[in-house]
C-alpha cells in the first residue's frame, strides 16, 4: 500500500485546501486506487477493516503501523536503502560509510532473490535460506557494534536508530519469503498518475476524481491480470450497447479471474505487464 498526493478543487466541510490523496493497494490480482481528502490512518482501517489480517507491505509511514495486533506490517527495503544513499550523495566524509551499507542491502536483495527462486527446492532453498539468515544477523550486530560509537556523525546515527526501530518489520521476509522485500510495485502504479498529475494537475469535481480512481484501478488491474485494456473495453462497452446502453446483466463475466482460458488469449496484453 502506498499513497501519493493528489488536487480536487472543490469546497470540502472541515476540509482546508485542495490537497487530496490518491492511494493504491495491492493484491495477488488487484490493484484498486482510492482518492481521499486525507492521508490519516483512516483509509487503510476502512479498506482493510477494523481488525486486518495478512500481511502489508508499505514505506516507513507511521499509518500504517497502527492498523491492528494480526497484521504484519512489512517494511519497504528500497526506501531502508535510500536512507544511506541520502547519505552517500550529501555527505563527502561519509562516502565510504553509506556505500558500504548500500552494499549491505543490496547482497542482501540478490541473496533473497535466489533464495526465492528455489522455493520450490527444499535442500536448495535451505542452503540460501541460511545464508540470507546470516547477512540478517551480521548486519544487525554490524549496526549495534556503530551505533555504540560515541562520535558516530548524526545522520549515521540517524539512519542506523531508524533501521532498528523499524528492523521487525523490515525482516519480516526471513521468515515470510511470499513477502518481497521492497514496496516498488506501489510506486510503479502510482508512476503514471503522478505523471498525468504534471498534466491535467487533478481533478475539478469530486465524480471526476471518482471516476479517475476507477479508471486506474480498471486499468492497471487488467494490465496486471496481463489483459488488453483496449480488448476488454471495446468488448465491455459492446456488451453495453447491446443492452441498450445499460451495464450488462452479468458483470460478473468481465472480471478479469472469471475470463474463461480462450477469452484470456485473445485478449492477452501484448507485451505482458507493465
Amino acid at each position: 500500500m502506498d499513497e501519493t498526493r493528489w488536487s480536487v478543487f472543490v469546497e470540502v466541510e472541515d476540509k482546508t485546501g485542495y490537497r487530496w490523496w490518491l492511494w493504491v493497494v495491492i493484491s495477488e490480482d488487484t490493484v484498486v486506487f482510492l482518492l481521499e481528502p486525507t492521508r490519516s490512518g483512516d483509509v487503510p482501517r476502512s479498506h482493510l477493516g477494523e481488525d486486518p489480517q495478512g500481511s502489508l507491505l508499505v514505506d516507513r509511514y507511521v499509518v500504517y503501523q497502527k492498523l491492528g495486533p494480526r497484521l504484519l506490517v512489512a517494511f519497504c527495503w528500497s526506501h531502508i536503502r535510500r536512507d544511506f544513499v541520502e547519505i552517500r550523495d550529501a555527505y563527502v566524509r561519509l562516502r565510504a560509510w553509506a556505500q558500504s551499507w548500500v552494499d549491505r542491502i543490496n547482497d542482501l536483495f540478490a541473496l533473497n532473490d535466489e533464495r526465492v527462486a528455489l522455493l520450490s527446492q527444499p535442500e536448495a532453498f535451505a542452503q540460501k535460506d541460511a545464508a540470507g539468515r546470516e547477512a540478517v544477523a551480521a548486519m544487525a550486530e554490524a549496526r549495534e557494534r556503530e551505533l555504540e560509537n560515541p562520535d558516530l556523525h548524526h545522520a549515521s546515527r540517524k539512519a542506523l536508530e531508524s533501521l532498528r526501530n523499524h528492523w521487525t518489520g523490515a525482516t519480516l521476509f526471513v521468515d515470510h519469503p511470499e513477502i518481497p522485500m521492497d514496496n516498488n510495485e506501489c510506486e510503479r502504479k502510482l508512476r503514471d498518475p503522478a505523471m498525468g498529475r504534471k498534466n491535467y494537475f487533478g481533478c475539478g469535481a469530486l465524480w471526476s476524481g471518482a471516476l479517475t480512481a476507477a479508471a486506474f484501478t480498471i486499468f492497471q488491474t487488467l494490465l496486471k491480470n496481463h489483459i488488453d485494456p483496449q480488448k476488454w473495453l471495446v468488448a465491455y462497452f459492446e456488451a453495453c450497447a447491446r443492452t441498450g446502453g445499460a451495464p450488462p446483466a452479468d458483470i460478473d463475466a468481465f472480471l478479469p479471474w472469471n475470463l474463461s482460458e480462450e477469452t484470456r488469449k485473445q485478449w492477452r496484453y501484448p507485451r505482458g505487464p507493465p
